[in-house]
């Protein structure tokens, strides 16, 4: 797919990597820019068509969809991490963030699979984690989300190639944004991260492991689980102590 001339809508594009993304599709010469937001009245970046969507209500993805019938990408960039527990962390908070990380990207891609198919095909991307094939104590939630994410985003991938949409999986482990402020570690920055994706979708590539960190842990999933969790446990102390 060609980035110049595409229209792309961006979930979650007031701050962190939807802006990022948001501002390199309009650099690298997309069309039109659709930047997405629960709250429209936070996003700044001058260029951008700005749309209200919240993706865990029915209703507000449905407008976006009819809003934006000319989109030719899709961006599923919007996440929470609540900081949840699976066992005794609340439910509320899980289903909190099933419905923003994983159900809020699947409602996106089945109202806009049909526009895409009009648009000559073009693609999907879903922004996942690293944390798709490992658990952290204490942000077990997400871990379940996105590795829930990363199989909806093989699925669908099955299931759109016929209408010739790419979908694309992004791996990553931390970017420089809010969500990881508490990490005193390296991060990866989020216009890197954009770059490294938009030249994967513009590549055809169903997958973008974006940073050295990815690329280790899915070296480690043919581990057994009990080898997996041990190294994972001495990279996760070692990144601690970086």
């Amino acid at each position: 797919m060609d980035i110049n001339n595409s229209v792309a809508l961006v979930t979650g594009a007031n701050r962190g990597l939807g802006r990022a993304f948001a501002q390199r599709l309009l650099e690298r010469g997309a069309r039109k820019v659709y930047a997405t937001a629960r709250r429209p009245e936070t996003v700044d970046l001058p260029g951008v068509e700005v749309l209200a969507l919240d993706v865990t209500d029915p209703d507000s993805v449905r407008a976006a969809a009819a809003a934006a019938a000319d989109v030719s990408l899709l961006v599923n960039n919007a996440g929470i991490s609540t900081g949840t527990g699976l066992v005794t962390g609340s439910m509320d908070a899980v289903r909190l963030e099933l419905e923003t990380n994983t159900l809020g990207p699947l409602g996106l891609i089945r109202a806009f699979a049909p526009t895409l198919a009009a648009n000559g095909g073009g693609a999907v991307v879903n922004v996942l984690s690293a944390m798709s094939w490992f658990g952290i104590n204490g942000a077990n939630a997400y871990h379940l989300t996105k590795a829930a994410a990363w199989a909806m985003t093989n699925g669908v991938r099955l299931e759109l190639a016929e209408q010739g949409t790419l979908v694309t999986a992004v791996h990553l482990g931390l970017a420089d944004t809010d969500m990881s402020a508490g990490w005193s570690v390296p991060k990866l920055a989020p216009s890197d991260l954009a770059d490294a994706v938009l030249d994967g979708v513009q590549a055809g590539s169903a997958e973008v492991l974006a940073d050295q960190w990815s690329r280790d842990v899915k070296a480690r999933l043919p581990l057994a689980p009990e080898e997996f969790n041990a190294e994972m446990s001495r990279a996760l102390s070692a990144l601690a102590a970086a």
